[in-house]
């Protein structure tokens, strides 16, 4: 899952008083965005042709599997968004179509699909199925759809047709529209939509996708989609579940992907005109499992991260201004394995227990905020929110805890966002206090938490 995206320089200087209490030119969110960061959680599900054939390179062209080999006799996409609900997420976002170019519904672009396999005689659609069972769990849906590579029509990133495909780039172009008419059309509404490696656009040769987009899913959140879409996220650079710090939702650039160059300022630029923030994906698989943890293979369902590993990607994705993304494996009955699905709720009940019951918790508008104990106590543990409708205002802060009469620095930061979670080693204090010593207007804290040394 190679990710690449251009950053489109704006010519638009934004210049802000750091020591104004103004709100001058601070950037905020839309309402979809918004609910995008509150979501924080989601999971992405992989199920392709190298579940049942993993030697299949699907730039080997003309070497892809026959859909009949596509049977996965024991599916349950129910069973998928119910340990989807066991972590906690909130969305879930589903490859409908991966690089083999094998597709999950029937599509009518082409002949490679569900349509042509021998599950349910031909006449499933998986899509159709994961909709139905997001409603169930109450989880907003997302659809990934690559338009960037597809093995059984020889395109490759960014997009593009190579020497000896079946299709002309213009004939690849019109199955692109047709199948995205039909995901974005036949379903309802989406929470968010997936690019992979962004999206060829229109100047460069490809299919008109921001209209598309504009037309058939205005209100989704596009990962890495075409520039001019209001409701853009970032990659950060990873699939490891560890986004920059800091890590600030606006950016000097957005995603106008036409796969060939990287983005540089990966941190983002709390000075930057455009909201567009990051989405940290990783894998509940060791990355250096099949396919990179992505897909599912026999004999892998001890090569999990660990609990405590699996909380630090928590902290280091949510806990710095991302939503997380976990990458869940379907095998080839059709299931998330049992083991993978005890891992799943465990991190979901981990991340409950840690971070579930604050001590104490206050709000409020300023730059100090100062929370007392009853008695001396150990904390190790921090939360702290901006209320991101309003932009995000804390350019530097430090945490401070009292001892014996006595401030003692425990941590300090700049980025907060829509979540902070600051980790340091215990200490036992009679009150914490958070002071932030840089803003680009009067700081706005919906929340400022702290929890005690389990």
């Amino acid at each position: 899952m190679k990710k690449t995206f251009v950053g489109l320089l704006a010519a638009l200087s934004v210049l802000v008083s750091c020591s104004s209490n103004e709100p001058t030119n601070v950037v905020t969110p839309n309402a979809r965005q918004l609910a995008w960061a509150d979501a924080e959680v989601g999971v992405l599900i992989h199920f392709d042709m190298p579940v049942y054939q993993p030697d299949y390179n699907f730039r080997k062209w003309g070497t892809h599997p026959d859909a009949s080999i596509f049977n996965p006799t024991e599916l349950n996409t129910d069973q998928w968004l119910e340990t989807a609900h066991k972590l906690g997420a909130q969305y879930a976002v589903l490859v409908a179509k991966h690089c083999s170019g094998f597709s999950l519904w029937p599509t009518e672009a082409h002949d490679y699909s569900i349509k042509q396999s021998p599950w349910k005689n031909g006449e499933g659609d998986i899509v159709a199925d994961f909709i139905a069972s997001c409603k169930k769990y109450n989880i907003k849906p997302g659809i990934y759809a690559s338009t960037t590579a597809n093995g059984y029509l020889y395109v490759d990133n960014p997009g593009v047709v190579q020497e000896g495909g079946p299709v002309t780039q213009e004939e690849y172009n019109k199955i692109v529209t047709q199948q995205l008419t039909e995901l974005w059309s036949n379903y309802g509404e989406l929470f968010e939509i997936w690019f992979d490696g962004g999206v060829l656009s229109k100047d460069q040769g490809g299919a008109d996708v921001l209209s598309l987009v504009q037309k058939l899913q205005p209100n989704a959140i596009a990962f890495q989609g075409p520039y001019g879409h209001p409701n853009l996220i970032r990659w950060v650079g990873n699939e490891e579940g560890v986004a920059p710090y800091p890590c600030w939702s606006t950016a000097d650039s957005t995603t106008n992907a036409d796969g060939t160059r990287v983005i540089n300022g990966l941190n983002g630029d709390p000075f930057a005109p455009f909201w567009c923030p990051g989405e940290s994906d990783f894998t509940l698989r060791w990355n250096r499992s099949f396919q990179g943890g992505w897909f599912w293979t026999a004999g892998q369902d001890s090569m999990m991260f660990t609990l405590p590993e699996l909380l630090t990607k928590y902290e280091t994705s949510v806990g710095r201004n991302t939503n997380m993304l976990l990458g869940l494996v379907v095998d080839n009955k059709g299931l998330i394995p049992e083991a993978d699905v005890r891992q799943v709720e465990a991190l979901g009940h981990e991340i409950a227990r840690q971070y579930g019951t604050p001590l104490q918790q206050i709000a409020g508008t300023g730059s100090e905020y100062t929370i007392s104990f009853d008695k001396p106590t150990s904390i190790n543990r921090v939360v702290i929110q901006e209320d991101i409708s309003k932009g995000e205002r804390t350019l530097k802060y430090l945490l401070k805890g009292k001892k014996e009469n006595e401030w003692i620095e425990l941590s300090s930061g700049s980025s907060i966002g829509h979540k902070h979670i600051n980790r340091f080693d215990s200490q036992t204090v009679e009150a914490i206090k958070l002071v932030v010593t840089e803003s680009k207007a009067d700081p706005q804290i919906i929340n400022f938490s702290v929890f005690e040394t389990l």
